[in-house]
């Protein structure tokens, strides 16, 4: 069983910033991609952002790019998400998922993640 905790949700004015957390209790973190999901109220969950075991290979939604940056510790067990000029089509639950597939890239695909946290709500007012 591995646990997935998300933390550092907030509200924030537009323009500003916010830094997500995402610990992950697997006992071999440092052999999985992870990714960030996002769900706004009435819409489909949706890919923001992935990270390869390694950290050597990112893929960032269209919407993000540029603007969000995702990381990861190994020694920490936790990968980042540093989520800059926040815009209100920002607002969402925010959530991380580990894919358990040894040495892999990462997806944008839901399917492909094993474990998920709870969310972490990110509001963001204009």
């Amino acid at each position: 069983q591995v646990h997935v905790v998300e933390s550092g949700g907030g509200l924030v004015q537009a323009g500003g910033s916010l830094r997500l957390s995402c610990a992950a209790s697997a006992p071999s973190f440092n052999m999985y991609a992870m990714g960030w999901f996002r769900q706004a109220p009435g819409k489909e969950r949706e890919f923001v952002t992935s990270i390869s075991w390694d950290g050597g290979h990112t893929l960032y939604a269209s919407s993000v790019k540029g603007r969000f940056t995702i990381s990861r510790d190994g020694t920490e067990n936790t990968v980042y998400l540093q989520m800059n000029s926040l815009q209100p089509d920002d607002t969402a639950v925010y959530y991380c998922a580990v894919d358990l597939m040894a040495y892999g890239l990462g997806s944008v695909v839901p399917y492909d993640y094993d474990y998920w946290g709870q969310g972490t709500q990110v509001t963001v007012s204009s």
